[in-house]
């Protein structure tokens, strides 16, 4: 699959998830081999005035290739200043978010919001694809609510004007993540656009991602919630896409193991407060359905220190490995 002039590995996108996809993240889903990652969404205001956490998550350096950068707002020439600086830190792809669901984004006219501007939505895709030599790419949703779908019309306008690939996450901005995404409306995008079209939306086993292209024909798939504390979706994606075959899942030793990583990463690249309080989400994901781990889960929500959360995913003597 390629999108502009990248070429990716694999059909297999990790989702940008706020909160979620760090560099820690990132280095795992490629490391499981997943074919193009994303940062968590940035603003484009914080970016213009040099926010340190922005800068934080826009950190890209020594990471494997191709990443993209995905940028929020909804002024187009913000935008467009936005994505100068993004391509000046080395974004191989930047990502247009249309998608974002949660109050405080859309209040602002951002996010999915868009999907009831189509106009404006529109102007910001032909001001960044303007003025940046990189792939622009759309991440959307099927449109507002039931009442107003309109992922296709918005596809083809973002399409004339710059994008040059669409993921498509089949749930209005009104279901936010509940309910069924539809597949159908990926399928009907896909007929519409001559872009790469990327599919989003229940992707919880990789036979839910042979299903999703046979049925859409979407030329690649995005995994978001279904790769939380499981890393090994991405790898056993990509293997099944390619041979067919169903590989096993990791055991909970291997699983407890991959917890410990992610947790030495984000010592090394966020230091010891920040690493230990935000592990506590990725623990929880890691060790969900393993015997003990309601137990274990309270007991790591109480760490202070990387030695205590470290002997507490460890089992400190408990028959968890």
């Amino acid at each position: 699959m390629q999108i502009g002039g990248v070429v990716l590995a694999n059909p297999v996108v990790a989702a940008p998830m706020a909160g979620i996809t760090d560099k820690a993240y990132r280095i795992l889903a490629k490391e499981a081999g997943c074919g193009l990652v994303c940062t968590e969404m940035v603003s484009d205001q914080a970016l213009l005035y040099g926010n340190p956490k922005t800068c934080l998550i826009l950190d890209i350096t020594g990471e494997s290739r191709p990443l993209s950068v995905q940028i929020f707002g909804s002024d187009p020439g913000k935008m467009a200043d936005a994505a100068e600086i993004v391509e000046s830190r080395g974004a191989d792809i930047i990502d247009i978010n249309m998608g974002c669901p949660t109050p405080k984004i859309v209040k602002n006219g951002e996010g999915s919001a868009l999907m009831r501007s189509p106009g404006a939505a529109v102007e910001i895709v032909r001001a960044v694809a303007g003025r940046v030599k990189v792939p622009v790419t759309v991440k959307m949703r099927k449109g507002w609510d039931e009442d107003s779908v309109n992922a296709v019309e918005l596809a083809v306008r973002v399409v004339a004007a710059g994008a040059t690939a669409l993921t498509v996450h089949g749930r209005t901005r009104a279901q936010f993540y509940s309910g069924r995404a539809d597949w159908e409306i990926i399928r009907a995008v896909k007929r519409a656009v001559s872009v790469p079209v990327i599919g989003n939306g229940d992707i919880w086993r990789p036979e839910d991602a042979s299903r999703m292209i046979n049925e859409t024909r979407c030329d690649a798939v995005m995994i978001a919630r279904g790769a939380l504390g499981n890393p090994w979706l991405f790898a056993r994606t990509v293997h099944h896409l390619r041979t067919g075959e169903k590989l096993p899942g990791p055991g909970p030793e291997e699983r407890v193991e991959m917890a410990l990583r992610h947790f030495d990463l984000l010592l090394r690249y966020k230091g010891e407060p920040v690493a230990v309080r935000e592990m506590r989400k990725h623990a929880a994901w890691y060790i969900k359905g393993l015997p003990g781990a309601a137990r274990l889960r309270d007991r790591i929500n109480l760490c202070r220190s990387r030695e205590e959360l470290r002997q507490a995913l460890r089992g400190s003597g408990e028959k968890f490995l």
